[in-house]
């Protein structure tokens, strides 16, 4: 670990989307971990649809999380993340992890761009995010007290971004441990969208419902929430295929990598009830 530490010592690591949910835990796992942090954003200059700002963000870096700004399987995806990682390899930045979605089929044509860019890779694949009720998309929902959503009953290991964070750290920090593969991270139990809610109702002490719709129909819903129609197909597609249960199984990603259990999901529930939730 000492050998580890002195070559991590001066290492530097861009963060894209460094003040969002997982980009902003990341910079302060890697920064815990001794590396110096580049925040690669739209307040910093860095926009992943404008690859004239790529270099500027990726020149004298070692390293970079990847984690694009709408879904990781969308056509954009596929060929932003494979331009930047090929930018960065010919910078010099060849140590590559890139945020990923466990069982989405969408998700391979990224992964495999980053995987031919001769990039130093690793790929993490999370499942559905703890947070995503309280600083994502679904938390607006929650806050009127009914979330509408395609996912039935199907039980998900809902996945703290703290882990995903911690797991991301020890990758980049770990040598050539975890070039070269992808992994799995979850929370350590399964639960449906029915009983995540249940858990949150309880801890804010007020009711919040749950509608299982069809993922068709949440088309409307997305496009409400201001998803551009074409997007908003495609994530259709995605739910359709996501929430059929392929999912529902846990994985001790976070243990192997980290060394300690994931998160628990009641953990996260108390911890942002404490914190104001209604802001949940």
């Amino acid at each position: 670990m000492a050998d580890n530490a002195a070559n991590t010592q001066n290492m530097t690591v861009v963060v894209t989307g460094a003040s969002g949910r997982t980009g902003s835990r990341v910079a302060q796992a890697a920064r815990a971990a001794g590396l110096a942090v580049r925040a690669a954003s739209r307040a910093h200059g860095f926009d992943w649809e404008d690859p004239t700002t790529w270099a500027q963000a990726l020149r004298g870096a070692d390293a970079a999380y990847l984690v694009y700004p709408s879904d990781v399987g969308a056509p954009a995806a596929t060929e932003g993340v494979g331009a930047l990682a090929r930018e960065a390899v010919g910078l010099g930045v060849r140590r590559l992890v890139l945020l990923s979605a466990r069982g989405e089929e969408e998700a391979l044509a990224t992964e495999e761009a980053l995987k031919a860019s001769g990039a130093e890779w690793t790929v993490v694949r999370a499942a559905w995010f703890a947070q995503n009720f309280s600083e994502g998309p679904l938390v607006e929902e929650v806050r009127r007290g009914e979330l509408v959503f395609p996912a039935g009953e199907v039980r998900e290991p809902f996945v703290d971004v703290r882990d995903i964070a911690d797991v991301v750290a020890v990758a980049l920090t770990a040598g050539e441990r975890y070039v070269g593969r992808t992994v799995e991270v979850t929370g350590p139990r399964l639960l449906s969208f029915r009983e995540a809610v249940a858990e949150i109702s309880a801890a804010i002490g007020t009711t919040v419902s749950y509608t299982p719709v069809p993922a068709r129909a949440y088309r409307e819903a997305l496009t409400g929430f201001g998803v551009p129609p074409q997007e908003a197909e495609f994530l259709v597609g995605v739910f359709e295929g996501l929430l059929d249960g392929r999912n529902a199984h846990l994985t001790d990603g976070v243990r192997q990598v980290s060394g300690r259990a994931p998160r628990d999901f009641g953990e996260f529930v108390r911890e942002a009830a404490a914190a104001g939730v209604r802001k949940v």
